[in-house]
């Protein structure tokens, strides 16, 4: 089951959140769908916060490093827009 992630984001639908293990010399990195699995944003895992603006998520930066943080590699979840 999904879990939802309620967030306010300057894109207009539903968007969905997966974080991919790297290999090698390849960092992890965080992938934003649409709901038509359209790769909207990409970026490393361990470098989060240079999403934060682009997102909306201005004041919210804790929040947003603990849900990068939690997210389990591999499991594709809802990140609800409110």
């Amino acid at each position: 089951m999904e879990e939802e992630i309620f967030v306010q984001t300057p894109f207009g639908s539903d968007m969905f959140i997966i974080k991919v293990k790297g290999k090698a010399k390849i960092p992890d990195y965080i992938q934003l769908r649409d709901e038509k699995m359209v790769l909207i944003a990409y970026f490393r895992a361990d470098r989060p916060l240079k999403m934060v603006k682009k997102l909306g998520l201005e004041g919210r930066e804790d929040e947003f490093l603990q849900l990068i943080q939690d997210l389990p590699f591999g499991k594709l979840q809802k990140f609800a827009l409110v």
